[in-house]
């Protein structure tokens, strides 16, 4: 390897942590705000129903970007205060996602066979009790395949944070342009390679999580999924 190609491997890996931090943030936001949401969405009550239903609605139906410059550039003109970059990146990234994870845990819950609810009434569990102990334990296992692809994204979004001059891996990247311009190849090549194997270790996280809730309800996950 060359100098230059040296410098920029190194250049690049400093965005590494940022990213991994807008990634990981993101995540641990998208879950709560998933599980809060679609289960509001489950709720008997008509105002939860609503107010969960109207943030899923507004933050999949609007542009990620237009939602971080709103929240980066539009926000602190009306409080006042100023957000932190890569917190306004984070808190973008799980209001987002979490809004598309809310329609997987809305679905996932619902998958669950009538019969087990009902053995659950039938032991006189209370709905918390029947949601904590019957459903949200088989609800996971349907849930992890595409949280695993949520998170993906999610990862792939925060490249979307160079907008606001996170140093992230494709801020440093662009940085290297105007210097290293012969090497754009290389500088996007090793990109593409960060990104793949930061996916990759999400996938690998998954897919343990999908077979540890799936033993933990006597269940075998799917070949296809495996694969």
């Amino acid at each position: 390897m060359s100098e230059n190609h040296s410098r920029i491997v190194e250049v690049l890996l400093q965005g590494l942590p940022f990213t991994l931090a807008a990634t990981l943030g993101g995540i641990a936001l998208t879950i709560a705000l998933s599980l809060a949401a679609g289960l509001a969405m489950l709720s008997r009550s008509k105002l939860a129903r609503a107010v969960s239903r109207t943030y899923v609605e507004i933050f999949r139906g609007t542009s990620e970007v237009v939602q971080l410059f709103w929240f980066f550039y539009a926000l602190p003109v009306l409080i006042g205060f100023q957000l932190v970059p890569l917190f306004a990146g984070i808190v973008v990234l799980g209001l987002n996602h979490g809004a598309y994870g809310a329609e997987i845990v809305r679905g996932a819950v619902r998958s669950v066979p009538k019969a087990q609810v009902e053995g659950a009434i039938a032991l006189n569990l209370s709905p918390a009790q029947r949601m904590r102990r019957v459903l949200l334990p088989q609800a996971l296992v349907e849930m992890v395949p595409p949280f695993n692809n949520l998170f993906i994204q999610l990862l792939k979004g925060s490249a979307l944070l160079s907008f606001i001059q996170v140093q992230e891996i494709v801020q440093r990247g662009q940085s290297l342009v105007p210097v290293f311009g012969p090497d754009i190849g290389f500088i996007y090549a090793v990109e593409l390679v960060l990104y793949l194997v930061l996916a990759l270790m999400i996938t690998l996280v998954m897919r343990v999580l999908e077979r540890t809730s799936a033993r933990r309800v006597g269940r075998t996950p799917m070949k296809v999924r495996a694969a």
